[in-house]
């Protein structure tokens, strides 16, 4: 019985590691080996310190035991967690069912394309930017002088060398694995997807490392990927990863945003330039030309436009939309007269055209289901741009139809429920089913394999029914943590950080001493915090993002006892500071996205359309998961301590307020700033 054996495994597996049972794991393996066995799908909240690696593997390797026809895909967003479970949880658990069963199932790890060397790139040079790498060879006598293109060139020869022993030790040259190095480097010594050639074309094919990777994938039981992938595989038919059954989708409070950046897609004018002066070898002069110039075209376009969403077809931009999708089509027809007997470089070149006549097309004739808009980059000017306004029509048809599915992550219930986040991913609130009793998943109720037949036609009938299930966490929220809500400071304004917030910025740092993570809206907010807490408290050093590579900071910030550190989104999600590093966690503003972002305000809109409440739907449940994600920094293991302050007065004054707090952890809350003072003071020892 498939539970009963993932009960085994996983207690296996902690007694191995010398950890201890946890109830919301052991509830967790229950439910998803049920989930399994229905097919019907799940959603599981389990908060940081569960165990939810562990709590979905042991139940997936089990119903492979029981299912050895079928293949278990598990989806992460970031590549910190796939590395967890390749390095360390899927090994274990391997062990654990092995001494179990006496099998051993095969695991892979599989990347998109572009996360692996490409040799016929590495050998041949071909699609590569030949002209900037530059000699990094000085003569003997001459004094080294480096340059940003030498030292891109030496980059690229250690990735070379790296690449050639991968392909002598039979490894797979996945860029995670590789020496330390620039986008701009491995840019050098990888293909992009529309320009691969494909196995039976290169002359690499029989050893191209994407091709091993695939094929020990096919070979494998369970295959860990990543969102993308597992998003371009439902958009494509199935193309990017092997046959599977149940689907495990990790951190799945980022799988809207992850579908939504693989369904995307960005057209500048040095984009057509770029690929203009590639493909004009094989063109006629005044071919060559009219692509060419088909860059001034955009950029004027997007200059003349406003920096918002594109609806009207006779816009200018649309226009030239429309003429970049007439020329590249006789491009594209130019450069296919080479047939497959054209050199590599010229299909590549051609690849490349065809990817700029989709994306123009697609933004010619903006439709319903699309969200176009012009949008303005900090260092090389306007671009244009195009999203679909929903993934949940494309998770619902290609993924939730042919798999059940299991979403798991710390934050899923957003104000208190699952509906918002089930309905974002394709499931319908008319779909969910009703809460199981209490004690329905222990092992002496009915197994999940043992389910009569009618229960199990009706989950085959239909795939979209859905539980969502809260386990818990083993940390004691209201006593470990406090969450001050500031009601009494001024509200957020458009001109800058009011005085009276950057006064109480600075006590509260004061007060815990340092040892504060700082999440900050905006890096000017940051860099305003930042800047008054250094000349109020010189003693503490304070790291603010931009003042060196996140990394290094978040390692001084770990380093450093009595450090803070201020920064905006990409501290929000994924930073793990457990024990006394980290007293207390700052956030200034409620991150609402920004008001005339296009997407979020056509998300929005199609939401009141439709009968609904947009700003609710969409803005707030942004704010809530950002804010859920954000305290979670604070409390990492059981002996934490600290303080969430939440700066902005609206999260207890406004009508939202109450959403947005019942989606964070369970502190106890307090509006008195001298209670919390009070408390950090304590926590340092004064």
């Amino acid at each position: 019985m498939s539970e009963e054996l993932a009960r085994k495994v996983l207690t296996t597996v902690v007694d191995t590691i010398g950890g201890s049972e946890r109830p919301g794991q052991l509830q967790m393996a229950g439910e998803v080996s049920r989930a399994l066995a229905t097919g019907d799908h799940l959603l599981v909240q389990a908060g940081t310190g569960t165990g939810k690696s562990l709590g979905y593997l042991a139940p997936a390797l089990a119903h492979l035991h029981h299912n050895p026809d079928q293949r278990v895909v598990i989806a992460t967003a970031t590549l910190a967690l796939q590395a967890q479970l390749a390095g360390s949880d899927i090994p274990a658990a391997l062990d654990a069912m092995e001494r179990a069963t006496g099998r051993r199932p095969r695991a892979a790890v599989l990347k998109g394309r572009s996360n692996y060397a490409c040799l016929l790139r590495i050998r041949d040079g071909v699609g590569a930017d030949q002209e900037s790498l530059f000699g990094i060879e000085p003569e003997p006598t001459s004094t080294p002088t480096v340059t940003a293109e030498s030292a891109l060139g030496a980059e690229v020869v250690t990735l070379r060398a790296w690449a050639e022993k991968q392909a002598r030790d039979d490894g797979l040259a996945d860029r995670d694995d590789a020496p330390a190095h620039t986008h701009r480097a491995w840019a050098q010594v990888s293909v992009p997807v529309r320009e691969c050639l494909g196995a039976q074309r290169c002359p690499y094919g029989e050893v191209c490392f994407v091709e091993k990777s695939r094929e020990q994938a096919r070979d494998a039981d369970l295959v860990v990927t990543n969102h993308a992938l597992l998003a371009i595989d439902a958009m494509h038919g199935g193309t990017a990863l092997p046959e599977y059954g149940p689907a495990i989708v990790d951190e799945a409070h980022e799988l809207v945003s992850r579908v939504t950046g693989a369904a995307s897609a960005e057209l500048s004018p040095q984009q057509i330039e770029r690929q203009a002066k590639r493909a004009m070898t094989w063109l006629e002069d005044e071919l060559a030309l009219e692509f060419l110039e088909l860059g001034d075209t955009l950029r004027t376009a997007l200059d003349d436009a406003d920096l918002a969403r594109v609806t009207d077809p006779e816009s200018a931009v649309a226009q030239a939309c429309a003429l970049i999708r007439t020329t590249t089509r006789k491009v594209v027809s130019a450069l296919a007269g080479g047939g497959h007997d054209a050199p590599p470089e010229r299909r590549q070149a051609s690849a490349a055209v065809k990817e700029i006549f989709d994306v123009a097309e697609r933004m010619a004739t903006p439709v319903e289901h699309d969200v176009v808009w012009v949008s303005e980059r900090e260092r090389s000017g306007r671009q244009l741009n195009v999203a679909p306004l929903s993934v949940a029509g494309l998770l619902r048809e290609r993924l939730l139809a042919e798999h059940p599915v299991v979403f798991t992550s710390a934050t899923l219930k957003l104000g208190g429920d699952f509906v918002g986040v089930a309905s974002s991913v394709g499931l319908r609130a008319d779909d969910e089913l009703p809460a199981r009793p209490e004690g329905a998943t222990d092992q002496s109720e009915e197994d999940a394999d043992d389910l009569d037949e009618a229960e199990l036609e009706d989950a085959e009938e239909d795939r979209a029914r859905w539980r969502g299930i809260d386990v818990g966490s083993p940390f004691d929220y209201p006593k470990q943590g406090i969450l001050y809500l500031a009601r009494n400071l001024p509200p957020p304004r458009r001109d800058g950080t009011a005085d009276e917030v950057l006064a109480e910025i600075a006590e509260l740092v004061w007060a815990a001493g340092g040892r504060t993570l700082g999440l900050f809206a905006s890096q000017r907010a940051a860099e305003a915090a930042a800047i008054h807490v250094r000349q109020e408290l010189p003693s503490l050093t304070v790291l603010c993002q931009g003042d060196a590579q996140l990394p290094e900071l978040t390692r001084r910030f770990v380093s450093d006892a009595d450090s803070s550190l201020f920064g905006t989104l990409s501290l929000w999600q994924g930073l793990d500071v457990p024990g006394d590093v980290c007293r207390l966690v700052l956030i200034d503003k409620i991150p609402f996205p920004r008001p005339d972002d296009p997407l979020h305000m056509a998300r929005q809109q199609a939401v009141a359309k439709a009968g609904g409440n947009g700003f609710m739907a969409v803005a707030a449940s942004h704010a809530a998961l950002l804010l859920a994600q954000g305290a979670g920094r604070l409390i990492r293991r059981t002996s934490d301590r600290g303080v969430v302050a939440v700066l902005d007065p609206r999260i207890v004054t406004a009508r939202y307020g109450s959403f947005l707090r019942a989606t964070m952890p369970p502190m106890w809350q307090t509006s008195d700033r001298e209670t919390v003072v009070g408390a950090l003071t304590r926590l340092r020892g004064e």
